[in-house]
């Protein structure tokens, strides 16, 4: 059942692209973060905001060379859904 999912979001990823795995991923790290056992929709929406925000100020301000925000947002989320 992992396998599956993890098929399925990286197909996911694949047609739409990087910036909407954000929506894939907020509302799990939201539900950890409130410790609720549904996905709260406001705390998720609020986590994919800062995600991608932090992504661009990051990749605008911190790295050496100027990223997409996409590059950021899967490098951060990758390791999570692994």
């Amino acid at each position: 059942m992992l396998g599956i999912a993890v098929v399925l979001a990286s197909v996911a990823v694949a047609a739409a692209g990087p910036i909407p795995f954000v929506a894939l991923i907020a509302p799990q790290v939201a539900m950890r973060l409130v410790r609720s056992a549904g996905p709260p929709v406001l705390a998720g929406g609020l986590v994919g905001a800062v995600l991608v925000v932090g992504s661009d100020v990051v990749s605008r301000t911190v790295l050496p060379v100027e990223l997409p925000v996409g590059v950021l947002t899967a490098a951060i989320g990758a390791p999570y859904l692994l």
